[in-house]
């Protein structure tokens, strides 16, 4: 994996700084705190909004979680997708995307330390039942699910838990998805709430 800004131990100590600094001058609050775990997929929820990107950036930076996260390889051009990269981005190609699952496996098991990053919905618009990639990935590398969360309408954010997760997706997806119940989006029509899945 490419390294980030978190590889630089006093950039990351002043990027900590500064989100939390932000944060609070923005009105932000941070709950919970980093997993102590070297391996897990933490999914972030609501995604609504173009928005949720900086504020999750910043509550990475003030949590300490460098996190990689997967996006359409359009937000990777020349120059710009390095910088995207540097903040942990992994391009992906959606017209490719049939082995996914399987590549983010085998990375979890090449890497000594992985957090990977992924909103649920996968994509900011309206859709009516939560994608399982997360989940299925969880179970191929023997991770746990981290729970992380943006709420606008308390502009509070951050860690909701920890899911270990059975095998039974049947059972365990609405476990997971009540622990959102009551959390607004940046434009919260466009979430479907766990009681509408």
């Amino acid at each position: 994996m490419q390294k980030t800004i978190f590889a630089t131990p006093w950039l990351s100590a002043a990027m900590h700084r500064l989100a939390s600094r932000c944060l609070r001058w923005l009105g932000w609050r941070v709950e919970g705190e980093a997993p102590a775990f070297d391996k897990y997929v933490l999914i972030v929820a609501p995604h609504t909004s173009n928005w949720d990107f900086p504020v999750g950036l910043l509550v990475a930076f003030a949590l300490r979680i460098e996190g990689y996260w997967m996006g359409k390889n359009t937000l990777f051009p020349p120059v710009l997708g390095g910088v995207m990269r540097w903040l942990g981005g992994i391009p992906v190609d959606r017209s490719r995307s049939g082995n996914l699952v399987a590549t983010m496996v085998a990375a979890f098991a090449s890497q000594p330390k992985l957090t990977l990053v992924i909103p649920p919905e996968g994509t900011r618009s309206r859709v009516t039942r939560w994608k399982t990639g997360f989940y299925h990935i969880a179970i191929g590398a023997e991770v746990p699910i981290v729970l992380g969360f943006i709420d606008f309408g308390r502009k509070t954010a951050g860690i909701k838990g920890v899911f270990q997760p059975t095998g039974d997706i049947e059972a365990d997806l609405p476990r997971i998805q009540a622990a959102y119940a009551g959390i607004a989006g940046k434009n919260p029509e466009q979430f479907v709430a766990p009681s509408e899945q």
